[in-house]
């Protein structure tokens, strides 16, 4: 069994706020990426984060977009799929980001949404509605309505769906799972050479006389791995 991955997005904005009033809910834009990290991920939306009059089919750039939008709020979900379905689904992403530039946001088709009525502006796709139409084709419904007027809400209430990270764009880019398990792993090792005074008190080093009344100036010529210049500099670097 394969995975693709749903992200529903919260971001601040005029425009936003009035697709969040009208779907009553807080996530108004949808991202289909390859991996639970969102690598690899794409969605019809601005071009460029900062700029909200061009808009289209591109590849997600979560570092860019965290800078666009600081308080940016990410709800991911997993769907599953067959290994026939993820493939299809990954090539023909690839194709059509290679020919995005013929590709743009449906702003006509809005009114149409809103009516409820059905439509079809050859090169032209809202979020969801672009997904939605990907997802059918690979026989996965997102719900009973017409591609065309699928919405975000839709998204979040797909019965299917397994959330797996819900909370701001910041930590989740900033604590994907592999750096968190690298720090767990040096939180570990950290743990492990930690030494009491106690136990130091029990060992005598060579050429020294009398553990348990070693000075500084001893600790420091005969450990200067522990005790040495930059010593306190590594111990906060990996506590902090």
């Amino acid at each position: 069994m394969e995975h693709i991955y749903i992200a529903m997005v919260d971001t601040p904005g005029i425009f936003a706020a009035v697709i969040r009033r009208f779907l009553g809910q807080r996530y108004i834009h949808v991202v289909i990426g390859l991996d639970a990290g969102l690598e690899e991920a794409y969605s019809f939306g601005r071009r460029n984060p900062r700029v909200p009059w061009f808009a289209g089919f591109e590849r997600e750039d979560k570092e860019k977009i965290l800078r666009a939008f600081p308080t940016a709020v990410y709800k991911i979900c997993e769907l599953e799929c067959t290994k026939a379905q993820k493939a299809g689904i990954q090539r023909r992403l690839r194709q059509d980001y290679k020919k995005r530039y013929h590709y743009h946001y449906a702003v006509p088709g809005l009114p149409f949404i809103a009516l409820g009525r059905p439509f079809y502006l050859k090169g032209q796709y809202t979020c969801s509605s672009y997904i939605a139409r990907l997802l059918e084709e690979y026989q996965i419904s997102i719900c009973g309505k017409h591609f065309s007027l699928v919405t975000p809400k839709d998204f979040c209430q797909y019965a299917y769906n397994r959330v797996i990270y819900e909370g701001s764009l910041a930590r989740f880019v900033w604590a994907v799972p592999e750096k968190a398990e690298v720090a767990a792993a040096a939180s570990v090792q950290l743990a492990q050479t930690v030494v009491t005074t106690e136990e130091i008190g029990k060992y005598r080093l060579p050429g020294i006389q009398g553990g348990s009344k070693r000075n500084d100036k001893d600790r420091e010529r005969t450990q200067p791995g522990l005790y040495g210049a930059g010593a306190s500099e590594r111990v906060v670097a990996y506590g902090s």
